[in-house]
């Protein structure tokens, strides 16, 4: 089985930097070929953020530039760096990996807790 812990959300003033983490245990690893981080606000539906592949990443259009996804394959390790926070970035961020690769696609078999980000104005 799949197991996914987030860590490192918090609150941050509009510009600031936070980084998300999400460790990745208790499966082969096969089943995390494919990851990434989606987010839930309050009234709006979850929403791919950004995803990684051995060959690619992709950011969701209000993220790129400012969001950077990667992993530490030792560590089996995920992280969103996020800079220039938006207060329209506030939401749920979870962790996500699958053996399919659902890209932005709120779609993946397996889940973190979610880890909350909110940012002040």
């Amino acid at each position: 089985l799949v197991q996914l812990v987030e860590s490192g959300g918090g609150s941050v003033q509009a510009g600031g930097s936070l980084r998300l983490s999400c460790a990745a245990s208790g499966y082969p690893a096969v089943y995390t070929n494919y990851m990434g981080w989606c987010r839930q606000a309050p009234g709006k539906e979850r929403e791919g953020v950004a995803a990684i592949r051995p060959d690619a990443t992709r950011f969701a259009d209000s993220v790129k530039g400012r969001f950077t996804i990667s992993k530490d394959i030792a560590k089996n390790t995920l992280y969103l760096q996020m800079n220039s926070l938006k207060p329209e970035d506030t939401a749920m961020y979870y962790c996500a990996a699958d053996r399919v690769d659902y890209g932005l696609y709120a779609k993946y078999n397996y889940w973190g807790q979610g880890t909350q980000v909110t940012v002040s104005s």
